[in-house]
């Protein structure tokens, strides 16, 4: 499973908003990895329309969370936090497959 705590869920509907979406559409995060960053893997969030045929489907505190299937075996586990701040405000993401995390906190390795 895949969790969302409610300040991120908060940000993610302040987001939504901003952008001219309602919230309670089909609309959601979709969270995903890539190859890439300086840890090997790098964590991917958007906004997407709708969930693709295969997604994983949550939803967290109001928020629908999409996730395909080859990244879920990535974050299976991982809990999406928002961190309030001057220099590193953003989405954090707490995974325990990770072995290791660059000091950005936006890729791992498994």
């Amino acid at each position: 499973m895949i969790s969302l705590t409610q300040k991120a869920a908060n940000k993610a509907v302040d987001m939504m908003r901003e952008n001219d979406i309602d919230p309670k559409s089909s609309y959601g995060l979709r969270l995903g990895v890539k190859a890439g960053g300086c840890s090997g893997m790098n964590y991917v969030l958007d906004i997407v329309e709708k969930p693709r045929e295969n997604d994983r489907v949550f939803q967290l505190h109001g928020v629908n969370v999409y996730c395909d299937p080859k990244s879920y075996l990535y974050l299976n586990g991982t809990e999406v936090d928002w961190q309030d701040g001057m220099v590193d405000a953003g989405f954090k993401f707490s995974n325990p497959n990770a072995k290791r995390s660059c000091g950005c906190g936006t890729s791992f390795t498994t």
